[in-house]
């Protein structure tokens, strides 16, 4: 059969929709059965507890986070704003979970004991993504831009992990439980640690170097910070204590001689006047 044109394919969605107005609407409901239909095979895959699809519906809050959250996503992206960020605020009510109805989720995401999980306004998630408990996908900026992850296909993130800023975690990396990740994740890693750092790539073990002597010490490092700035303040305060006291002293030195320069003018004076009254005297005599 031969390709319609853009103009046939045109008329021909005119004519369908003229024709059939409920055409559109039921082809989106038959598309909405198959992702839910999706939505619930994923929980089966992931979980071997789920026993049936009355139980995964009914007792399972990371996948009715899920619903909800496309739903408010639906709203937020036709620009009915309030409604959308509402219905995120009832779904963060009744599952524990919260997702920004800006967030971008892709197909076959699943979360299996959700609560405490936050994922921000402007997070991006592909495709085949585990999550678990008290995940945080968080952003480190105040402006209204791209603030928080990308997180790419097949990729499991750890109970309690933590990922912050606009970095991309890429396809098929393991972010351990507890992690802080504020680094760009390449493909196939798997990051542990605060902070975190690759330890495998591709499967394959990376040598890790566990000397307690050069192991990162947040805290080690937060006070060598003070004390470096507090060194530069002091340098600062001292400079500006020089240059006062030097101001000081230049000031002290044009006051006396201006205070010499008067007395100078006023002893020029009185000696005008004497030599002027003297010779008043003498044209008198």
């Amino acid at each position: 059969m031969a390709e319609l044109s853009a103009e046939q394919r045109f008329v021909q969605r005119l004519l369908t929709k003229v024709t059939f107005p409920h055409f559109g609407l039921i082809a989106r409901l038959r598309e909405w059965r198959a992702i839910l239909r999706e939505d619930i095979a994923t929980v089966y895959a992931e979980d071997p507890a789920a026993r049936s699809t009355l139980e995964v519906i009914v007792c399972y809050p990371g996948l009715q986070a899920l619903w909800l959250h496309r739903l408010a996503h639906g709203l937020w992206e036709r620009r009915f704003l309030f409604l959308g960020r509402l219905l995120s605020h009832v779904n963060r009510f009744l599952t524990g979970i919260e997702i920004h109805p800006g967030a971008k989720i892709g197909r076959r995401f699943f979360i299996d004991h959700g609560m405490g999980v936050v994922i921000g306004e402007t997070t991006e998630i592909g495709d085949d993504v585990l999550m678990y408990k008290g995940v945080v996908l968080g952003g480190t900026s105040l402006e209204k831009k791209k603030r928080h992850p990308t997180i790419g296909d097949n990729v499991v993130i750890g109970s309690n992990a933590v990922v912050l800023g606009p970095i991309t975690v890429g396809a098929a990396a393991r972010i351990g439980s507890g992690s802080v990740v504020i680094k760009p994740v390449p493909p196939g890693a798997t990051v542990v640690g605060v902070p975190g750092r690759v330890v495998r790539m591709n499967g394959q073990k990376l040598p890790v170097d566990l000397e307690h002597a050069r192991l990162p010490d947040p805290v080690a490092e937060a006070l060598n910070g003070l004390s470096t700035r507090l060194a530069e303040m002091e340098r600062r305060l001292q400079y500006l204590e020089e240059a006062a006291n030097q101001q000081i002293a230049n000031q002290q030195i044009t006051n006396q001689q201006s205070a010499n320069q008067q007395s100078a003018n006023q002893q020029i004076s009185k000696s005008q006047i004497s030599k002027a009254q003297i010779s008043k005297a003498q044209i008198g005599k």
